[in-house]
């Protein structure tokens, strides 16, 4: 689709085979003289460069957001350094005594994990998750999961990672949480893969994602939709939280934007939001639609398919594919094999670029392929694989 568009990244190792577009997703050029327009405006401006960083660049990247998502208002947009810094200031607006209830899935990726399950540890958490498969159900399952509450916090992944499941009903999930538990729908990968309409579940629900991976703009940018009006508190928070509040007499309470900044902490870095919006506009200016993204992804992910069943690797086959072929998934496959280890390192021997989660190994399609990227891929997997 776009792949004239990341000549920089493709020359910079032409012998590379690249298909973790669901990871370090590749950056398009305009996103290089992006990075320049943010040091030569620290440059130009110095301190003041903040007037236009949050006067010009974050307003522009919350409309992106914004008219991606179906938001009915920008400014509830918060920006952060990545996804975990909002997973910990969500978890400090509960001030409630004993365990706070989590209800999730147990394929939730390792930023939510990992926290999640310290805090258990440590007795401020109890967790429930439901499994995910079988798959054809487990909306339905975690549907009922929720209305069993009383839940503090509902966290579900609208993609799972380590498969590509789809969570296509999140509007059932947001109405079955209990009406005081917080909805967090994590959409990593999701997010500029696939079609992602919030219009209905937005005001219930925060939408978290970041830009390393279907957004193309890297680290450094991370973005969370907080539901309008409301009025959580974080004890995790910074100065950029009552930002307007700043120049005048500081209140006995601690104050709070009315928006989406009270999500916000404290000075960062916003070069990522400068490689979103050139990210975005591209996709903008070329009519690069999500559902094209998607369509696009599925096909290569089919000729790839295809292929594997010609070739008839023991390594890899449709067999050992992590979901079901009918079973809704988004832009990466996901192979659960014995071996995955070694396999994965004969791949990367022979500079064929994926990754691997445990006994599980991802290979993602992207922007940046054509079908003839695919049959590269496909006519290097058999000597790949037969190597000691």
């Amino acid at each position: 689709m776009l792949k004239p568009h990341f000549s920089r990244f493709l020359a910079a190792d032409p012998a590379r085979l690249h298909f973790a577009a669901h990871s370090h997703h590749p950056w398009p050029d305009v996103s290089r003289e992006a990075h320049l327009q943010y040091w030569d405006d620290s440059a130009r401006h110095a301190d003041r460069k903040w007037d236009r960083v949050f006067g010009e660049t974050i307003p522009k990247a919350q409309r992106h957001l914004a008219r991606m998502l179906g938001l009915s208002d920008p400014a509830q947009v918060a920006f952060a350094q990545n996804t975990h810094e909002f997973l910990q200031r969500i978890y400090s607006c509960f001030d409630k005594p004993g365990p706070l209830r989590v209800l999730s899935s147990s394929h939730e990726f390792h930023s939510f994990r990992r926290q999640t399950r310290r805090l258990v540890e440590a007795g401020h958490v109890q967790l429930e998750e439901v499994a995910g498969a079988p798959y054809e159900d487990f909306t339905e399952r975690f549907v009922a999961a929720a209305r069993q509450g009383p839940w503090d916090l509902v966290f579900v992944s609208h993609v799972f990672f380590d498969s590509a499941f789809v969570v296509r009903d999140i509007e059932a999930i947001c109405e079955a949480a209990p009406a005081n538990a917080v909805v967090v729908i994590d959409g990593y990968h999701a997010f500029c893969a696939m079609p992602v309409d919030l219009t209905r579940v937005h005001r219930r629900a925060f939408y978290l994602g970041g830009g390393y991976k279907y957004a193309m703009s890297g680290e450094a940018m991370g973005w969370l939709a907080v539901p309008p009006g409301c009025d959580l508190r974080p004890m995790n928070t910074g100065w950029f939280a009552a930002f307007s509040s700043l120049t005048g007499p500081q209140p006995a309470k601690v104050p709070y934007e009315p928006d989406g900044m009270r999500f916000w902490g404290a000075t960062f870095d916003p070069c990522g939001v400068y490689r979103f919006n050139a990210a975005m506009d591209l996709l903008e200016s070329t009519g690069t639609t999500p559902e094209r993204i998607h369509a696009h992804s599925r096909m290569l992910q089919e000729r790839f398919l295809e292929g594997l069943g010609k070739l008839a690797l023991p390594q890899l086959s449709a067999r050992h594919l992590a979901l079901p072929r009918e079973v809704p998934r988004g832009n990466f496959l996901v192979f659960d094999v014995d071996g995955a280890e070694a396999t994965y390192g004969r791949l990367a021997a022979a500079h064929i670029a994926i990754d691997r989660r445990d006994r599980r190994l991802r290979f993602g399609f992207g922007v940046y392929h054509e079908a003839s990227d695919v049959d590269r891929l496909l006519e290097a997997l058999p000597r790949a694989l037969s190597r000691p």
